[in-house]
């Protein structure tokens, strides 16, 4: 699929309609979709590629598959596949078990969102690339109408009373509880974040499913909170 068009946008939209009841589906083409997006920077073959937080290895899985030497680090047992394979490690991603500099690609997929201190994990991702190394981040911010994720769009209306319509209308426990498991992140202020630093570049900053000039949405004020729904960040690691 052509990255970015109207085509691609929809198949992924259509495939996440599916995510409760076919997650295999919409998972291995978010994966298909993501190591497209890096292979335009970098070939994935050969290469050593860390996927932090990917809870059941899609990624992972498709990384080999493009003959990389792919390595799953998450830190929820739940979430891992029940037969994980190997290169698969229970682990946090704010204190990686990895050297200084060991992946030449780095790649975390909404995860950024969940986690308390997003600076702090930026760091870890950045210590265990090696100088020129590619670090891909993509996170769903808290305005955009998936923010609250299960009990979107009704989020804009409050956390608290969303969770508790989720919990209502569906009849189980909702999965995400802002500032718990979920938090409210922003494009702005992760910009912002990013650019203070001295030890990245920002290679691309983007919607990563928007069809019409991804890279132009998350530079208007206001108007990427609501319109980016995720954003991915691709950075350099400087030497």
């Amino acid at each position: 699929m052509k990255d970015p068009s109207f085509r691609r946008s929809l198949t992924l939209f259509r495939a996440f309609l599916h995510e409760q009841d076919g997650p295999h589906a919409a998972y291995e083409l978010l994966a298909r979709d993501a190591a497209d997006q890096i292979e335009r920077h970098v070939r994935l073959d050969g290469r050593i590629v860390v996927d932090i937080g990917g809870g059941r290895g899609y990624f992972t899985r498709e990384f080999r598959r493009r003959g990389a030497h792919g390595y799953l680090f998450e830190p929820d047992l739940a979430e891992l596949s029940p037969v994980p394979g190997a290169g698969a490690v229970v682990a946090d991603g704010y204190l990686l078990p990895l050297a200084d500099g060991a992946a030449d690609v780095c790649f975390s997929s909404n995860v950024l969102e969940h986690v308390r201190d997003p600076g702090t994990f930026l760091s870890e991702l950045v210590r265990v690339t090696r100088p020129g190394g590619l670090i891909y981040v993509s996170f769903t911010n808290w305005l955009s109408p998936w923010g609250g994720h299960e009990w979107a769009p009704w989020h804009y209306l409050g956390a608290e009373r969303a969770r508790v319509r989720y919990e209502q209308r569906t009849g189980r426990p909702a999965k995400h509880r802002l500032g718990e498991n979920l938090f409210a992140i922003g494009v702005g202020a992760t910009l912002r974040q990013v650019r203070g630093r001295d030890d990245v570049e920002i290679v691309s900053a983007r919607s990563r499913y928007w069809p019409v000039l991804p890279e132009v949405v998350p530079r208007v004020p206001g108007l990427r909170e609501f319109a980016t729904w995720n954003l991915l960040l691709l950075l350099r690691r400087c030497s």
